[in-house]
């Protein structure tokens, strides 16, 4: 991990840049496999899943008596520990729902809101290395608690045309309907155009590789919405003298442990520190079954030593980091300060695999700087707001003529007049 003491303002775009590749060909690829699965459907899903899985399907879609056979699987241990991270995402996204009530405007005109689920959601849940059985819960969960009436879940298989087991415990833990074997660009593609099989859905959530996240935005221009926009998974550490260095070098490496694309980053104030975490980074990577892959991620990193609290808050708003632990005496001060950042973990016992797996907040956030405009997923994301409005004769008198003067203005005609016929029934100009 490179150290950089005291940077000059103008030093934080390229101290604070993410690792990035050219797409271009990546994007080429993308866009052929999902023309190929809008216009052949099931069959070149299967065909995408031999040449990239390697797996023979015969039935994209899991049965009831593989999901039978998942429970049967899994140890109680791991059952009981999605039970209780699946309890804590449930009450903590229940919350989340607000009742708006009409509001009388003027005497007459009444506007209120309502909170609609969308109706079919497609979850994509990442297979290889690292199965997530832990992100099924984040979005299956709240997309039950929102009332969405469809929920499709997609997901590689193994090369023995199974799913991991836990994917499918937790799936139907958290009340998921349909599952099918489909992973990578195919399967984003399946939800976006839907097959013989897979349905269409009307919004797409999940994490995946750089061509998933291409497919997800490609798709996104024109048939279906998407959570967010996403890049490399990234962490960034904000530590005082108070921070426990061995805390802080197991935070940073549980980020780094992602993938090589992985960003971790360290700001702190004091200089002592550094080295501490070094040295801890070193020994602890020494014992990580990933470590080659945590190490290629070191390789992006940052530890930043700054003068003080202003600006170590300045470089983390500018940085906007998908997670913020913050490692400090004071943290909830320090936290009043962050105003970009997807979610926070305070104080030396909130490390961020806590939110990733069983605090109860979603762990399926904005990356790549997007926390300045994004949320992670919540209660809303899977919702959509309709407004409505009500009018008496009396309303109209109070907005009628405000209506009238600004089509007028902006050379509306047809509004006006819309408003124009409605005056001239209830009064005598």
């Amino acid at each position: 991990m490179k150290v950089i003491r005291y940077p000059e303002r103008e030093e934080w775009g390229a101290l604070l840049a993410r690792p990035t590749m050219d797409t271009t060909a990546l994007c080429a690829t993308v866009r052929a496999v999902l023309a190929r699965v809008r216009a052949e459907g099931d069959a070149a899903v299967k065909d995408y899943e031999r040449q990239f899985d390697g797996v023979e399907l015969g039935s994209l879609a899991v049965t009831q008596e593989e999901m039978d056979e998942a429970e049967e699987l899994v140890a109680p241990e791991l059952k009981e520990a999605l039970r209780t991270a699946h309890a804590n995402i449930e009450k903590f996204h229940a919350s989340q729902r607000h009742v708006t009530r009409p509001v009388e405007v003027q005497p007459g005109v009444t506007c209120w809101q309502k909170s609609v689920p969308i109706e079919k959601v497609g979850l994509y849940i990442p297979g290889g290395t690292a199965p997530l059985f832990s992100t099924v819960l984040m979005l299956a969960t709240p997309a039950r608690i929102a009332g969405c009436r469809e929920i499709v879940l997609c997901t590689p298989p193994d090369r023995r045309g199974k799913v991991h087991p836990a994917i499918l415990c937790a799936a139907r833990l958290a009340g998921v309907d349909r599952i099918f074997k489909a992973g990578g660009v195919q399967a984003i593609g399946a939800m976006a155009y839907g097959t013989e099989s897979i349905p269409r859905v009307y919004k797409i959530f999940g994490p995946g590789n750089q061509y998933v996240m291409a497919a997800k935005q490609e798709v996104s221009l024109h048939d279906v919405a998407i959570d967010m926009p996403a890049g490399p998974s990234e962490v960034e550490v904000l530590a005082d003298a108070s921070a426990n260095p061995v805390f802080v070098a197991a935070d940073l490496l549980s980020q780094a442990e992602h993938g090589a694309d992985s960003q971790v980053l360290l700001v702190t104030t004091d200089e002592r520190l550094i080295p501490r975490v070094q040295a801890e980074v070193e020994r602890q990577l020494a014992r990580l079954p990933r470590r080659d892959i945590a190490a290629r991620a070191l390789e992006n990193s940052r530890l930043v030593l700054v003068s003080g609290r202003q600006e170590a808050l300045e470089i983390t708003n500018r940085y906007a980091p998908e997670h913020l632990i913050i490692e400090t005496e004071d943290c909830r001060e320090w936290a009043e300060g962050v105003v970009n950042a997807g979610s926070v973990f305070l104080g030396n016992y909130t490390p961020e695999s806590a939110g990733d797996y069983a605090s109860g907040t979603n762990h399926t956030l904005p990356t790549n700087g997007w926390a300045t405009a994004y949320s992670g997923v919540n209660l809303d994301s899977y919702c959509r707001k309709i407004t409505f409005q009500e009018l008496t004769p009396e309303g109209l008198g109070y907005i009628g003529r405000a209506v009238e003067l600004m089509a007028a203005g902006e050379q509306l005609d047809a509004h006006r007049n819309a408003m124009t016929v409605r005056l001239d029934s209830i009064t005598n100009r």
